[in-house]
C-alpha cells in the first residue's frame, strides 16, 4: 500500500514520564517495525540525556538551560542510536544522519542529503534523522535565519522534528508520512479524546489548506514545555499533504502497520484525487 515512509516519534513518546525513564517498549516495537525505504526522524536525545545524567549523578545539570539541552542532547544521541541498532533485524544496517537548518536551506547541501536517502533505501539500510543540537548554537541560528529572510528566502527552520519529519518527506516524496506522538491524533477539544478527528481529506490540494486552516485554531496545547503542539504539526505536514503524501497521527502506543492500516484510532490527512 505504502512504499516510501517518513516516520516521527515525539520526545514524549520515549520517555515513561511517571518513572523519568526511557520507554524501552516503544523504541522497541518502533524499531522493530522500520525496514528499507523507511525513514526515522526522532526527537528524544535531550530528554533521554536528561535521564541518564539524573540516574547517574542524581541532579539535573546546573548550567544555562540552552548548554543543559546541547550537554543532554550530546548524551541521549548515542543512547537514543544504541536501543535503535539492538531492535532494528539484524539484517538492515541502520545509519545516522544528523542536520541543522543549514543543510535545507541550501540547495546543494540538501541534494546530498537526498542522495543519502536515495542510496540508503537500494542498499537495505535504514536512515534516522535528528537535529544535531549539540552543536548548533542558538544565536548563530536565529542570525542565519533572519539574513536567509533578509534577502526573500522563507527558510526552513527545524525548531521541531515535526519540521524536519516533513521537509524530509517533500524531500523525497514520501507516499506516508506518520507522526508518532502521546495522542490518539488531533481532537476538535484538546482535553477530550473522544473529540478525535478521524480525517482531513479534500478533493483537491487547496481545499486541503483551506480545511487545515480552519482547524488550527481548535489545536492547542503541547506535550511538553517548548514543544509547538498539534497547531504546529498541522502547520507543517500542510506542504507534503498538498504535494501527495498520506499524512497520519497517532499514538506511539500502537503500531506503524496498524495506523497505517486504519485498525487503531488516527487522524488521516490526504488529498483524495
Amino acid at each position: 500500500m505504502f512504499g516510501r515512509i517518513v516516520c516521527k516519534v515525539g520526545s514524549m513518546a520515549l520517555i515513561r514520564k511517571e518513572d523519568n525513564d526511557i520507554n524501552y517498549n516503544i523504541i522497541a516495537r518502533l524499531a522493530s517495525e522500520l525496514h528499507p525505504g523507511m525513514v526515522l526522524v526522532t526527537s528524544g536525545a535531550a530528554e533521554i540525556g536528561r535521564v541518564d545524567y539524573m540516574r547517574r549523578h542524581k541532579r539535573e545539570i546546573e548550567e544555562d538551560s540552552l548548554d543543559a539541552k546541547t550537554d543532554y542532547s550530546a548524551q541521549g544521541q548515542m543512547i537514543l542510536m544504541q536501543n535503535y541498532r539492538q531492535f532494528v533485524a539484524p539484517e538492515y544496517s541502520v545509519r545516522q544522519l544528523l542536520v541543522e537548518h543549514l543543510h535545507f536551506n541550501d540547495p546543494e547541501k540538501r541534494e546530498h542529503i537526498r542522495r543519502f536517502l536515495e542510496r540508503a533505501a537500494r542498499q537495505g539500510a535504514i536512515p534516522i534523522i535528528n537535529y544535531n543540537d549539540p552543536v548548533s548554537d542558538e544565536e548563530n541560528r536565529r542570525w542565519e535565519l533572519a539574513h536567509l529572510r533578509e534577502i526573500g528566502t522563507e527558510p526552513v527552520e527545524c525548531v521541531d522534528n515535526d519540521e524536519t519529519a516533513a521537509v524530509i518527506a517533500e524531500l523525497i516524496s514520501a507516499d506516508a508520512l506518520v507522526i508518532l506522538t502521546s495522542a490518539n491524533g488531533l481532537y476538535a477539544d484538546p482535553q477530550d479524546s473522544a473529540t478525535i478527528i478521524p480525517e482531513i481529506v479534500a478533493a483537491t490540494p487547496k481545499e486541503l489548506e483551506s480545511k487545515i486552516n480552519k482547524l488550527k485554531e481548535f489545536c492547542h496545547g503541547a506535550s511538553r514545555s517548548g514543544a509547538n503542539g498539534m497547531a504546529a504539526k498541522l502547520q507543517y505536514v500542510t506542504r507534503p499533504a498538498m504535494n501527495g503524501t498520506t499524512v497520519v497521527i497517532g499514538s506511539a502506543s500502537h503500531r506503524i502497520s496498524e495506523l497505517l492500516e486504519g485498525t487503531v484510532p488516527r487522524t488521516v490527512i490526504k488529498v483524495t484525487n
